[in-house]
């Protein structure tokens, strides 16, 4: 296959793949950079000064110079397209081959094929995940197991909204004019260029979830990537829709300008709350014991600053017609009956308290989830595919009341806590750094931003010698005894050494050195996880 000069694809070849790295499908890539490469790599290097600002002390508040627009009630989004109109129930993961058949089957109104949290980035994963949505669209999916167990997609799939990888991830298995390619851009370009018009001559369209958008200025970029990737491939403008997770602090205070700027394309917001509380904790880990959080599994969402949060999405997406989607249920089904029943309980009322804050619909880890999830929007929506019309305009919600983290109503951290957030960093490394980005740990789905939070604790907590409410302090020399311990246990189970090793020199590197990292992934995507094909 002659490839275009300006791309030079690294990354193993495999089955199948030239069906998706065509000549074709490459220049539209290489186009796509040269037009928005230079802009995404200012945004980035913004990005770094406006976290240097707010770890040295500084706040957050609502833009002024954005005011007009936030006051302006006379304009709307698009709105849902085709198949998006009822999103009461969403389920959530990697674009595996078997779960592509099973969440398209498990009853969810949409699955959002993950690219990005509940992903692993290997060559492998990303092209075969390419070359599974196009087999489901096209119905060619038909895997059976050696026990001999059918999976097929049945008649009535769920919609398919993909999220493409973060602004802030590389593509090293694909060079464009030399350098690595921008994984949002990959992961976005590959599925519109092979699927999108696909999808609409299927009666539905090419859907987006966009994660990690830190700004209104990065949703503008994404505004025009769609406007001129529409154009480039001959596909309507607005067809394009994209839901944006609201899941950084920044975002939070700029929901209505990321709708206005997204305002032809813009679906709905979602409350993205384990990466939230990662944004939270990231961006104000240094400002002392008033940002000090307790255990993650204490902080509900209705604590006074996630609750009013989630009540500024709703009333915000819905003074624009928008769908406000809320957030993950994580809990997975448990062998063990009675704890099944207590998981159960608490996704039925934390999705209970959703519908009747307002939102439209919220996701699930697991389908064993959503029968639960719809029958708590069910008693709220009945027929009716949303409630845009509840406009929640008893909510005021201010800067202070997005910050109010010292309004907790729980204690402090505790060594339980301290020991969970070990083993879910260690736990879920392992398995990513072999390949897989979405792991049952401690009977919940665990995916990049809850072992983001689980590092950002553990370096807040040592850094500031947090006291436990046992009274211990936390030490690096602790949490290493810990990490040791936990390596100790996975080796046991029967681990493989080399991954648990480079699990916990990560986690090592990124929560106990003198400075925190952005982000864990970046660093090992880049030492572990590349591995491109050597001269023959």
């Amino acid at each position: 296959m002659s490839l275009p000069s300006r791309t030079e694809v690294l990354g193993e070849h495999e089955d199948r793949f030239e069906e998706i790295l065509t000549p074709d499908a490459l220049r539209f890539l290489a186009r796509l950079h040269e037009a928005f490469a230079d802009r995404r790599a200012g945004l980035l290097a913004a990005r770094v000064r406006r976290t240097a600002a707010l770890t040295a002390g500084g706040t957050l508040d609502f833009l002024p110079e954005t005011r007009a627009v936030r006051d302006d009630l006379s304009w709307r989004v698009a709105g849902a397209g085709p198949g998006l109109a009822d999103r009461r129930v969403e389920i959530t993961g990697p674009p595996e081959r078997r779960m592509t058949v099973n969440a398209l089957n498990s009853g969810a109104k949409a699955w959002l094929a993950d690219f990005e949290d509940a992903t692993a980035p290997t060559w492998h994963n990303l092209v075969s995940g390419q070359l599974n949505l196009l087999d489901a669209i096209e119905r060619r999916i038909d895997d059976t197991t050696p026990d001999g167990k059918r999976y097929r997609i049945g008649d009535r799939p769920a919609t398919i909204v993909v999220r493409p990888r973060g602004w802030h991830l590389d593509e090293h298995h694909l060079l464009i004019d030399g350098r690595p390619a921008i994984g949002a851009l990959v992961d976005f370009g590959l599925y519109l260029f092979h699927c999108g018009k696909r999808q609409i001559e299927r009666g539905s369209g090419p859907y987006f979830y966009l994660p990690k958008l830190e700004n209104h200025l990065e949703a503008r970029l994404w505004n025009d990537v769609f406007t001129f990737a529409q154009a480039e491939l001959g596909i309507p403008h607005g067809t394009v829709r994209a839901t944006v997770l609201i899941e950084t602090i920044t975002a939070a205070f700029e929901m209505d300008e990321i709708l206005h700027e997204l305002r032809d394309h813009a679906a709905g917001l979602n409350a993205g709350r384990w990466d939230y509380l990662f944004s939270l904790i990231k961006n104000f880990a240094r400002h002392g014991p008033r940002f000090v959080l307790p255990d993650r599994a204490t902080i509900t969402m209705t604590q006074p600053f996630m609750r009013a949060y989630t009540d500024l999405l709703v009333r915000t997406c819905h003074r624009r017609g928008a769908h406000a989607i809320g957030g993950m249920a994580a809990a997975i089904p448990q062998r063990d009956q009675d704890a099944h029943a207590v998981a159960l309980t608490k996704v039925r009322a934390d999705k209970e308290r959703e519908a009747g804050d307002g939102f439209d619909g919220s996701w699930v880890a697991h389908p064993g989830l959503v029968d639960t999830c719809r029958t708590a929007f069910d008693a709220v929506l009945g027929d009716r595919p949303n409630q845009l019309e509840r406009t929640r305009e008893d909510v005021e919600v201010t800067a202070a009341d997005l910050l109010a983290v010292h309004r907790l109503s729980v204690g402090l951290p505790t060594e339980q806590g301290l020991r969970s957030n070990v083993a879910v960093a260690l736990r879920y490394l392992t398995a990513w750094l072999g390949g897989t980005g979405a792991v049952a740990v401690l009977g919940l789905m665990e995916d990049v931003a809850t072992a983001e939070i689980a590092r950002c604790q553990i370096w807040q907590w040592q850094h500031h010698c947090t006291r436990l409410s046992g009274g211990s302090l936390v030490t690096p020399d602790m949490v290493r005894r810990l990490i040791d311990r936990e390596r100790a246990t996975l080796l046991l189970e029967g681990a493989d050494p080399a991954s648990v090793d480079d699990a916990v020199r990560v986690l090592e590197d990124t929560a106990l050195g003198p400075e925190l990292p952005a982000f864990l992934t970046t660093d090992a995507y880049a030492r572990h996880l590349v591995r491109v094909r050597t001269a023959a």
